[in-house]
């Protein structure tokens, strides 16, 4: 019965964040990406929760003794991968609507509205028009919105030592998302708060045919006893991101009007993310007796820790800079040993 009114509660909520979201159409790059990171959100938790509430279910069974031990892990497992496939499937829909929205800002299909201290005005001319385009802008705004994205390499920290041994150099992530960029001082370019949200997708790829394998509410690697081509554990976080830059861009004079741009010098960047974990899945590539390529994709649960938070900073010019991010949360939530992530890379902040 709780587990109905769970499924209906959830849905009604659904229901109306869409209508909600169908009223007022967003037509901001800001309020768009706003109403797609709360239906992620929406989506991660109630399918977390409504596992949670079968796995109590499931218990309940175990200690009625209506059922053995082996028959609950097994029930837990299927439920835990019929989870993490809605997870994937919703979410993905949802990433799509992001990348689509993030291209049509990079395109110049949103306009932004206007503002307390500035705005930009564009006109779209049309096929047959000639390129008599008029712009009118007033570019350096106290709040500028930035497309982010950072790709680079991975390698998992344990007892403050870095892990060489156990992993190739293919680990890596990227991360994309959208960021706020707001100066903190009325009349001052250097300090300014940076903020948003972010996908972070972290890929482990270990050596020597191993492959993770779990153990319980432990996961580790075993040997594949098999010649694998490719193997990659691969988990997504949602994540907002917060940091204060320090941008070295100077002020421009232009008669009795003075700007502030950003990006035009060096900046540095010290903060930090908290989010959660919305999919998991672990991917393998090898040749069979007959030399056929297979691929093989496992979804689930590879307990994987549900939250994430960790420090990250950046340095450059421009756009361009060096990216660090480190995980204080261990990877896995309830291995005897902590493994914290750590990712080195560049990093990319479009205006």
């Amino acid at each position: 019965m709780k587990t109905v009114t769970f499924y209906v509660a959830g849905m009604l909520c659904l229901l109306a964040t869409r209508l909600s979201a169908q009223e007022q159409k967003p037509q901001t790059f800001e309020g768009r990406a706003n109403e797609i990171s709360k239906n992620i959100e929406l989506i991660t938790k109630q399918q977390k929760d409504s596992l949670k509430i079968e796995v109590e279910a499931v218990n309940d069974q175990l200690e009625k003794n209506e059922i053995t031990a082996d028959q609950a892990a097994f029930k837990k497992k299927q439920l835990s991968e019929i989870r993490a496939k809605n997870i994937e499937t919703k979410v993905a829909v949802e990433e799509q609507k992001l990348a689509d929205l993030v291209k049509d800002k990079v395109d110049g299909k949103i306009q932004n509205r206007k503002k307390k201290g500035g705005f930009t005005f564009t006109y779209e001319k049309g096929e047959d028009e000639p390129d008599t385009t008029k712009v009118v802008r007033h570019d350096f705004k106290r709040t500028t919105s930035q497309f982010v994205f950072a790709l680079g390499a991975n390698r998992l920290v344990a007892d403050g030592k870095v892990d060489n041994d156990n992993y190739t150099d293919g680990s890596d992530f990227y991360e994309w998302g959208a960021a706020w960029n707001t100066r903190i001082f009325q009349n001052n370019n250097l300090l300014h708060v940076k903020y948003g949200l972010s996908l972070q997708y972290n890929n482990l790829r270990p050596n020597k045919d191993r492959l993770f394998a779990t153990n319980g509410d432990k996961t580790g690697l075993v040997d594949s006893g098999m010649n694998l081509d490719k193997v990659r554990l691969r988990y997504v976080n949602l994540v907002v991101p917060v940091h204060l830059e320090f941008d070295f861009s100077k002020k421009e004079v232009n008669g009795d009007k003075t700007y502030y741009p950003i990006h035009k010098s060096f900046r540095v960047g010290l903060g930090g993310y908290a989010g959660v974990n919305v999919k998991e899945k672990q991917i393998i590539k090898y040749q069979d007796e007959n030399d056929n390529k297979v691929r093989n994709k496992t979804k689930g649960d590879f307990n994987v820790n549900d939250f994430v938070y960790g420090l990250s900073a950046y340095v450059g010019y421009g756009d361009i800079s060096l990216y660090a991010k480190y995980d204080l949360q261990s990877v896995f939530s309830n291995n005897d040993i902590d493994q914290n992530n750590l990712s080195l890379g560049i990093r990319f902040d479009f205006n």
